[in-house]
């Protein structure tokens, strides 16, 4: 089997030659794994299933996540291809925004708001290649008009940046949004600002994140009265609880989800299947959260047994959908003998929200995990399609 581009499981051991020549068994002693498993993720026939282990093994290596998971280096996918060139336009506006610099208005207001609407729908249907050539311009007209018009442009902005893996990028309009939400003195924006920010760290940064959203919150609750800002608080306790599930505080995670569970229970699902800002808070979100969070604390029976239960076609944002397929497939591929299902939840996963599936490492990871294991067998033609079109081939 080939791959087009490196996995996880080549660039650590990539990486580990480089520091020295550095044995699995000690990278396993500094990352707190076990010798077998690193050798397993090496050879491509286990994938990393936790953010938290990531973060462990690129601190022994002295690299970064995104060193590892390949992020922002490697051209070949031809939608994110697309995409990234339209970047150094959006960070020459965002450079621009953030120096107070302002272009003149042009258009309508009403041209403005329908500007925004189309680029709001292409980020329910998860299409962030098609948004990125949007931005610029977006982002020049609305801080012409400023406050929560340009709060809503950069939270797009740094949605948009953060799933194509410009997450450096996606911090930088986050906190265009904030500083023009508390410009605009909008609560329910400054937290949706700030959950942005949150959501932009890197994975490295769980910790510094989870502080962050636990100063939102505070903050957010004098204007609780406000059901706009109630489901932003939600979102805020679910940020906040996957950050402290990475850092390895899992009771302080279970803390957070318990409140948001609350919220949601008290405001029920958005009648439109969006909410606030496209949010989605609700019952069925905390559930998709509770999902996630099982699968990073590695509690794999856990996330299948959540599955029987939520519902994301509630929902109308097609990430949430392909959440529940991506974590539903990673817990089935963990056992390693149910690869059958996994298979079938990640080719529902790739159906929800096509271009994020192909751009994921995690979700690529695992696709060739399943190959390592069905390599002696007859490989499905499910699984030979699925991995084609992520750029995996197999060699007879």
């Amino acid at each position: 089997m080939s791959e087009k581009a490196d996995t996880v499981g080549s660039r650590i051991r990539y990486w580990r030659m480089r520091r020295g020549g550095m044995s699995q068994g000690v990278l396993a002693g500094l990352a707190g794994v076990s010798q077998p498993y690193i050798s397993q993720l090496e050879s491509g026939s286990k994938s990393v299933d936790r953010r938290s282990t990531l973060v462990a093994i690129a601190g022994a290596l002295q690299v970064t996540v995104a060193d590892l998971l390949g992020q922002g280096a490697e051209p070949g996918d031809p939608a994110r291809d697309r995409a990234g060139a339209c970047v150094p336009e959006i960070w020459s506006a965002l450079i621009e925004i953030e120096d107070g610099e302002r272009q003149a208005p042009t258009g309508s207001a009403e041209e403005l708001a329908g500007r925004i609407a189309r680029v709001d729908q292409l980020r329910a249907s998860a299409n962030y290649p098609a948004m990125a050539p949007m931005l610029p311009g977006l982002l020049h007209a609305a801080a012409a008009v400023g406050e929560t018009t340009l709060a809503h442009a950069a939270y797009l902005t740094s949605t948009c940046l953060r799933n194509l893996g410009y997450r450096h990028l996606a911090l930088n309009a986050a906190r265009v949004a904030v500083a023009a939400a508390e410009e605009a003195e909008d609560p329910a924006w400054i937290g949706a600002a700030r959950f942005a920010y949150t959501q932009s760290l890197p994975i490295e940064s769980a910790a510094l994140a989870a502080r962050a959203a636990d100063r939102s919150l505070a903050e957010a609750q004098a204007a609780a009265a406000d059901l706009r800002v109630r489901q932003v608080l939600g979102q805020l306790h679910l940020a906040a609880a996957l950050t402290y599930a990475v850092s390895g505080r899992a009771d302080t995670a279970h803390d957070h989800l318990a409140e948001a569970a609350r919220d949601a229970a008290s405001v029920g699902d958005p009648a439109d299947g969006a909410g606030f800002n496209g949010c989605g808070f609700g019952p069925t979100n905390v559930g998709l959260w509770e999902m996630s969070i099982a699968a990073e604390l590695g509690e794999h029976g856990r996330v299948i047994e959540l599955s029987r239960t939520v519902r994301p076609q509630t929902l109308v944002a097609a990430n949430r959908h392909q959440s529940y397929w991506l974590d539903l497939g990673r817990a089935f591929s963990a056992s390693g003998r149910r690869d059958a299902e996994a298979l079938a939840a990640f080719i529902q996963a790739e159906r929800a929200a096509p271009a994020p599936f192909a751009l994921n490492p995690l979700a690529r990871e695992a696709v060739v995990a399943i190959m390592h294991r069905t390599r002696r067998r007859a490989v499905p033609d499910d699984l030979r399609m699925l991995a084609g079109r992520l750029g995996i081939t197999l060699r007879p």
